[in-house]
């Protein structure tokens, strides 16, 4: 598929468009320091107010079971900390009214590491930059079908192959195709994958091999996206989203915070995915990767990451939100705390270039607080 952007990057390096136009990756401009926008969270309304607006958004979601609109949802981001834990508390709320206790497990893996054409400012796998990350070939199938036999003996439901490529050409989709209906046949797990941008006829393959949800995450708003990738364009991006959902696979999509977007731009990007309604919506976390132009970026803050998953819950009342990279650098001990306020699914075990944390403290934490595991419907 074409790109509708160009670049004159070489490999090794990321420069930006020869229009002078919007920084890129590499550029001095680059959002690649700093904190979150508003490091020390907004100015908060009279504590009656603020009270009065949690109280409001409860009956809309609860009792009149309506969807909040962006002015309800701009009004609670503008809380301050001292809110937060009543914004969890009702997105918790919401979350056992629309899909229950259970939370979904899943485990991914890279079957094709590095070496991606893509300029993605966040991603240690570009070939743009000069990561410790190295590109290694497509994964045996022996392999794919051990660490999908691993996953399922967590009691996760789900197994996503994941691989750093702006998307298949045909030899790559025909061994997709082959490791999906493998890891199918010999588990019985639900098989994902993320391969990149997609056409219909590709799209309208893995379906028929067995593809149950298919991964493309929007990462952050339209209006923030070209300072972080100009390889392609956020349009190419929810194209895809649009052929996946077209060609009868469950849509995963969603964002990765604190890439130096604002507050406004983060609700940008949540109701861009009120509009595309993905079944499942990842909540990631920036992972500073070094050599990368946003490798120097400072942490979120663990309260400024619990407050915006349970915007994302309250946007989104029905959706799996699913813990994803970066939360344990984020949140560090508050992980639980995300679960109480909004998150019902995780991604257990390690990432594509990052290490988790081990399944077997993720399972202790969902027994602690008495969530059952399970899969979870959506409904958006």
């Amino acid at each position: 598929m074409p790109s509708s952007r160009k670049s004159s990057s070489l490999p090794g390096k990321a420069t930006s468009l020869s229009d002078g136009g919007t920084p890129l990756p590499g550029d001095p401009s680059f959002p690649s320091v700093g904190r979150s926008s508003q490091p020390d969270g907004p100015a908060s309304p009279n504590p009656a107010k603020a009270r009065a607006l949690i109280s409001e958004a409860s009956r809309a979601l609860l009792d009149e079971r309506r969807d909040l609109d962006q002015n309800e949802l701009a009004a609670l981001s503008k809380l301050g900390e001292e809110h937060v834990a009543a914004l969890a508390a009702l997105a918790h709320e919401v979350r056992v009214d629309r899909c229950g206790l259970q939370v979904e497990l899943e485990g991914i893996l890279s079957v094709k590491t590095g070496a991606c054409t893509e300029d993605c400012g966040f991603c240690s796998q570009s070939s743009r930059f000069d990561s410790p990350v190295k590109a290694t070939p497509f994964v045996d199938r022996d392999d794919i079908l051990s660490a999908a036999r691993a996953t399922a003996a967590t009691g996760a439901s789900k197994f996503c192959m994941v691989l750093a490529i702006r998307g298949p050409d045909e030899r790559t989709l025909e061994r997709i195709i082959d490791a999906v209906r493998l890891v199918k046949r010999e588990t019985g797990l639900q098989v994902a994958c993320s391969a990149g941008l997609l056409d219909r006829t590709k799209a309208g393959r893995l379906a028929e091999a067995g593809v149950h949800c298919y991964n493309h995450n929007l990462e952050t708003a339209r209006s923030f996206f070209p300072k972080i990738v100009s390889s392609h364009s956020f349009d190419e991006r929810l194209e895809t989203c649009g052929i996946v959902k077209d060609a009868g696979m469950e849509l995963c999509s969603g964002v990765l915070l604190n890439l130096g977007e604002s507050d406004e731009q983060r609700l940008e990007m949540l109701e861009e995915l009120r509009r595309l309604g993905p079944c499942d919506v990842p909540i990631n976390f920036l992972n500073p990767r070094p050599g990368t132009p946003l490798g120097s970026r400072t942490l979120m803050r663990p309260w400024e990451a619990i407050r915006w998953i349970a915007l994302f819950r309250l946007g989104l009342p029905s959706a799996v939100l699913r813990y994803a990279g970066g939360r344990e650098v984020t949140l560090k001990e508050l992980q639980a705390i995300g679960l109480t306020a909004g998150v019902n699914a995780l991604i257990v075990g390690n990432y594509l270039t990052t290490l988790g944390r081990s399944p077997q403290e993720d399972l202790a934490m969902l027994e602690d607080l008495s969530m059952p595991v399970g899969m979870v419907g959506a409904a958006i």
